[in-house]
């Protein structure tokens, strides 16, 4: 009896840590990704004072839908990651999970951010229902476009226009700067996931920036980092931000530097760390942000 608890035990431990690999909780770069620039909008369109309930229900929402989406997107890629090394340990791929099983999950964790949403106004309710299906566009935008990267800009830029409308308008001058600006990080760091997988991908079709580029791959990452951080320092600069602000952003400049330093070889697992160094790039723009506004 103690035996057959024991295992049962175990088997329902495996299957949680399965479903936490699923929705991503070991690897919360891509939460962080979301956030911090979601947060940045927060702080900006309520001058620094935003409501504590609409904080939560951002946070909340962000840590949801990232979620929702990781299933979304193991679910259309279950027979891609298979063929690819990062990614032929995953859940769905490796067959701990069933493809049903992963849209149930997708579609629970979107209902509950829904709930979440429907405490806010119309206004943000319908920014809400556009943002999500870009992020389910997204999964299956790899097989028909060949540069996917771009739709993913539109889905984890989208909070930024989300915040302004929850608390400011679109009227603000800094959401027509924060906006795309985000949206070409976004295309910038999946440019550097893609460059991870680009051998793999070239090998099974599967589109990308990284592939697109060929050999201009780097310079396109530089210089686009180059552009980001100029365009953050001329919103600082536009706003009036003081020091600490600006000591965020050298921060996040030296991270750009970094990055560009370990790509150089193309290696790929020098990638996947630049990649990753994103979130604290954007962390440090955002508590330069809110440290200033104290």
């Amino acid at each position: 009896m103690n035996e057959q608890f024991g295992k049962a035990q175990a088997a329902l431990k495996a299957r949680a840590r399965a479903y936490g690999r699923l929705i991503r909780l070991d690897r919360p770069t891509g939460t962080l990704l979301l956030l911090w620039p979601t947060l940045f909008a927060i702080w900006l369109a309520s001058d620094g004072v935003p409501p504590g309930n609409l904080l939560l229900v951002f946070v909340a929402g962000t840590f949801l839908m990232r979620s929702a989406g990781c299933a979304l997107n193991d679910f259309a890629d279950r027979r891609v990651d298979a063929r690819v090394k990062r990614t032929r340990d995953r859940p769905l791929a490796a067959g701990e999970i069933k493809p049903a099983e992963a849209l149930a999950v997708a579609a629970a964790l979107t209902a509950t951010a829904a709930l979440l949403v429907f405490t806010l106004s119309p206004v943000v309710i319908g920014l809400a229902v556009l943002g999500a299906a870009a992020a389910a566009f997204y999964p299956f935008a790899k097989r028909l476009v060949s540069a996917p990267q771009l739709v993913l800009g539109v889905a984890f830029s989208w909070g930024v226009p989300m915040a302004y409308g929850a608390l400011s308008d679109f009227g603000d001058v800094s959401l027509w700067m924060l906006w795309p600006l985000t949206y070409l990080w976004v295309v910038i760091y999946d440019t550097l996931y893609a460059m991870v997988d680009r051998d793999d991908d070239e090998k099974i079709g599967v589109p990308s920036t990284a592939i697109l580029l060929g050999g201009r791959d780097i310079a396109f990452v530089a210089a686009g980092l180059a552009a980001y951080l100029a365009g953050m320092l001329a919103l600082g600069l536009l706003l009036g931000l003081g020091a600490l602000y600006f000591a965020g952003w050298a921060g996040a400049a030296a991270c750009a530097g970094w990055q560009v330093w370990l790509i150089r070889g193309r290696d790929r697992m020098r990638c996947f760390r630049a990649f990753n160094n994103n979130a604290l790039l954007g962390f440090f723009l955002y508590a330069g942000l809110t440290l200033d506004m104290l």
